[in-house]
């Protein structure tokens, strides 16, 4: 699909090669297709990260060995309170090496933490504090890379060889991230931000953020922020070289039609270190359908997203 002249198309991540990957993979079709993963990350801003190493099912924390009476009464906390519950291993660990860690992640903006415990049982995290008030708090970036097999083939085909040799200090397998035909996917805690078809070893992610900056060709935008905010710092980070993680917050988001309707609208004003940068973001379903996970029985459209600078710029 062609964007109109006064808008600019927000780009796919630059693409890898199949390798071994069955063609028919979603996250090798993605390629093929050129899918762009900007704008799709998740809504959360807050997570529970339990270490919990062996097998995962398709719904990881109730089909793996964490304790099955104590998984839905967190679940339910969990969704009560907005946090979202993730499990994580250390890539090629067994069930005899977990120290049953568990960590309460805050990624809202100016309250960034990762805080770490240990627990006795699993039960002791349902009426645990999510606050950040106990654990030891992290100093440095959390790299969960999604190896979540059980869900989708390529989150495990591309994600844990990634996991294994990305060059970071912290670093953890973990269960489903979501866009998953965005494999290799990451998230960096605890700002929250996403990436997807992350190449090699993932290096030059961890050199970018090592360093307070973003990996911009990589990135899928940030955790809790709307879509079409996503979509708008994407492009303002590209014209104006702002790749600080704190760069562009938004300032307003102002929508211009209709929600559900097939081409959407709006204005949204990122706060730029000159004053304000306002942009029209867009969004159309993408022109060709296909199936977007390999567990799929439906092909389905995507979105892609069309920025235009008004100002600031």
């Amino acid at each position: 699909m062609t964007a109109p002249a006064d808008f600019c198309q927000v780009a796919a991540a630059p693409g890898l090669p199949p390798g071994r990957l069955d063609p028919d993979r979603c996250s090798v079709q993605a390629l093929v297709r050129g899918d762009s993963g900007v704008a799709t990350a998740s809504p959360a801003q807050r997570w529970l990260l339990i270490e919990q190493p062996g097998p995962w099912g398709v719904d990881a924390l109730t089909q793996s060995r964490f304790d099955p009476a104590v998984a839905p009464r967190l679940a339910h906390r969990a969704r009560v309170e907005g946090v979202r519950v993730l499990l994580v291993r250390r890539p090629g660990d067994r069930l005899t090496d977990s120290q049953r860690r568990w960590a309460y992640v805050d990624g809202r903006p100016g309250v960034e933490g990762v805080w770490w415990s240990v627990r006795a049982s699993d039960a002791e995290l349902v009426d645990a504090p999510w606050d950040g008030s106990v654990g030891e708090r992290a100093d440095r970036p959390l790299y969960l890379v999604c190896a979540h097999g059980g869900h989708d083939a390529c989150c495990a085909l591309r994600g844990r060889p990634l996991a294994r040799t990305m060059p970071a200090d912290d670093v953890w397998e973990c269960s489903h991230l979501g866009g998953c035909r965005f494999a290799s996917n990451v998230l960096v805690l605890p700002h929250g931000f996403y990436y997807g078809q992350v190449p090699g070893d993932g290096a030059e992610l961890v050199e970018a953020h090592t360093g307070g900056r973003v990996a911009l060709p990589w990135l899928r935008g940030r955790s809790g922020l709307p879509a079409p905010v996503q979509a708008a710092q994407q492009t303002v980070r590209a014209e104006l070289s702002l790749l600080g993680v704190d760069d562009l917050p938004p300032r307003d988001v102002r929508r211009l039609t209709p929600a559900g309707v097939e081409v959407e609208r709006w204005v949204v004003t990122l706060a730029g270190p000159d004053g304000d940068v306002v942009t029209e973001v867009e969004s159309r379903p993408s022109e060709e359908s296909a199936p977007l996970t390999c567990r799929a029985l439906h092909a389905a459209h995507g979105h892609t997203w069309h920025v235009r600078l008004l100002s600031g710029v």
